[in-house]
């Protein structure tokens, strides 16, 4: 196969043929890459990038509608939720032009033994070198800014691959920011099959790695980089949710509404498992079951559209299947349970899903909530601490002293109290522990992973 069909997840609308890139082509972009990297002759001083990525800002404000479009239209996800995601990758951009004002090193001390007497010493940040990417589909913009822009801003030549599913967005930024004026060295984009993304992955000629997808290939990859890569991975989780018998439901209902079912549930942190405490577990299911029926579910392109298509059919019937396990083992079903045609799937709450069942342990990565009573927070904290998963978490409740305790007993990289699991803003750290990552991502954070320092120690007897 020389090229691929991207077709829209909702209808199956042609939206256009894409040649794939092979091995040779690898290798030439590669070269390309180490050879800006290896010749600093050849480096785009900071000023420079400054403003490439200042144009680039220019020309993807003036383009938020097209670029809505794009998104909405190869991923699926609704047109509301795709224009916050191109607001949100357009700021990605202008915080590493921020960042790159206080991206720097700092002194070392010296002189406090005989030994480092008249000397002083200090650290200075410089590109790691070239970076592979390799992204996922449920972001295709915003993934794309976060794992290229950050390099582009370090001085780092990053070449990208993204989903099959979803390349469009990837190769249109790729083309704005050739409009803004980079060198195409330094921002080349691979659209491969699997066999040629491992390879470019583990290639030798690469010093970072940024993988974005499933915990199995990303694990895979990471056993076989070549000595001396570094290497960022995002993962999924199973987001768990504590609910405390105080928790202000008015505000509880929409945030778990919207974290649960945000993208079709198709989001590394969604909300998937909530724990309610056994007093309010009737009214939370009912209230959340009536604001979850009540959102529109269909055409990603029609404005009031809230739930959007799954990915691929294929996907559709995984998730079914599993539902229907998780019910055939004792959950009673809510709400939902079913396919809504063949591209959709009913936003669904099951109640008391076994604590094996695939709902519970594996992330469904759709729009399926589970909700689970307890007595004793501390159970509620031992069940959600039960997985080898481990991004973020969330508690809702009004007593200080049981939120910081929450914070506390939740494994997580981050715990939102009185908030969904799914925040996220660009400036923050984010990425997961345990099975669900390495590193940590979030604009400034990626900048810091895309470069290294280099320390400078000078010797003289004028200093004391």
């Amino acid at each position: 196969m020389n090229s691929i069909k991207v077709e829209s997840p909702f209808d199956g609308k042609l939206l256009g043929e894409i040649s794939l890139s092979n091995q040779a082509d690898i290798d030439l972009a590669l070269d390309r890459a180490r050879k800006v990297y290896e010749n600093q002759n050849k480096w785009l001083p900071k000023y420079e990038r400054i403003a490439i990525l200042e144009r680039t800002v220019e020309i993807m404000s003036s383009r938020i509608e097209e670029l809505t479009l794009i998104a909405a239209n190869e991923g699926g996800k609704p047109y509301m939720d795709s224009m916050v995601e191109v607001e949100r990758a357009i700021n990605g951009v202008k915080l590493a032009i921020e960042h790159m004002g206080v991206f720097e090193g700092k002194e070392i001390a010296m002189g406090h033994t005989k030994s480092s007497a008249n000397r002083m010493a200090y650290t200075m940040k410089e590109p790691i070198g070239v970076v592979a990417a390799i992204s996922a589909f449920n972001h295709p913009l915003n993934l794309c800014v976060h794992q290229t822009v950050p390099a582009i801003a370090v001085g780092s030549p990053v070449i990208i691959k993204p989903s099959l599913l979803t390349p469009m967005s990837t190769l249109n930024f790729v083309d704005i920011l050739y409009e803004a004026g980079l060198p195409k060295a330094w921002c080349q984009v691979m659209i491969c099959e699997r066999e040629e993304s491992q390879y470019l992955a583990t290639n030798s000629k690469i010093d970072y790695l940024t993988f974005i997808g499933s915990a199995g290939v990303g694990w895979y990859l990471n056993s076989k980089v070549a000595p001396g890569t570094r290497v960022g991975l995002e993962h999924g989780g199973v987001a768990p949710v504590i609910v405390e018998a105080d928790a202000d439901i008015e505000e509880l209902i929409p945030a778990l509404a919207k974290g649960a079912f945000y993208h079709a549930g198709q989001v590394c942190v969604s909300v998937q498992r909530i724990y309610v405490h056994q007093s309010i577990v009737g009214e939370v299911t009912k209230r959340l079951s009536e604001a979850v029926q009540k959102m529109v579910v269909g055409d990603p392109l029609d404005p009031k559209t809230e739930i959007g298509p799954i990915i691929s059919h294929s996907e559709v019937t995984r998730i079914d299947t599993w539902v229907k396990e998780a019910i055939e083992g004792g959950a009673t079903l809510v709400c939902g349970g079913k396919k809504v045609e063949e591209s959709c799937y009913a936003a669904t709450i099951l109640l008391n899903p076994p604590k094996d069942a695939k709902v519970s342990t594996k992330e469904v990565f759709g729009p399926v909530a589970c909700i689970y009573s307890y007595d004793n927070v501390e159970d509620a904290f031992d069940a959600a601490n039960s997985l080898e998963v481990s991004f973020q978490a969330s508690v809702f409740t009004r007593n200080i002293d049981m939120a910081l305790h929450a914070v506390r007993r939740l494994n997580g990289t981050a715990v939102m109290v009185n908030d969904h699991t799914a925040f996220r803003v660009d400036w923050m750290p984010f990425g997961g522990a345990k099975a669900s990552g390495l590193g940590l991502g979030g604009i400034p954070h990626s900048m810091e992973e895309m470069s290294k320092e280099k320390m400078m120690v000078i010797k003289s007897k004028s200093l004391q």
